[in-house]
């Protein structure tokens, strides 16, 4: 077994694009799918980028991936990360690669000192679910996601 985890390069910014489509494609999301190399490219390693990425390696391919970025929370007093978007090929999984996906990014949580490390996972997901559970991970169902895009996105801005 050869398993590495690597901080994303802007070479692998079509790499990135591929694994995004595949998540997508799995959580029935495809339609919402529109970023491309360019995008990467740019939010990833432009000269200050906001969100970044990890590389799983597995015997010298790429096959997973997790984008994430620092969030603040003002009841801690402290950054967090947020995990985006965590990909494993499917014929790997079970490896461990996601899990050291995120043993990666706890780590940077712990050496940072960082308050909080979150992530969405959809509610019928129920694989994910279980695998988060079995990280420590603990549902926060007491919360509802808001989310303005599109021409309310505009009309909120305009107001």
């Amino acid at each position: 077994m050869s398993l590495v985890i690597r901080p994303a390069i802007a070479g692998d910014a079509a790499t990135i694009v591929a694994f995004i489509l595949a998540l997508a494609k799995y959580e029935k999301l495809e339609h919402e799918a529109k970023a491309g190399e360019a995008d990467i490219v740019r939010d990833l390693f432009g000269v200050e980028p906001k969100v970044f990425c990890e590389i799983a390696e597995w015997e010298g391919k790429p096959v997973g991936f997790a984008l994430w970025f620092y969030t603040y929370s003002t009841f801690q007093g402290r950054h967090g990360i947020w995990l985006e978007d965590l990909y494993v090929d499917p014929e790997l999984r079970g490896k461990g690669i996601g899990k050291a996906l995120l043993i990666d990014l706890a780590r940077r949580c712990v050496s940072e000192q960082l308050g909080r490390f979150e992530w969405w996972v959809l509610d019928w997901n129920d694989p994910s679910i279980e695998f988060y559970k079995s990280q420590g991970g603990v549902m926060q169902d007491e919360w509802t996601k808001v989310r303005v895009e599109g021409d309310a996105l505009l009309r909120l801005g305009a107001a």
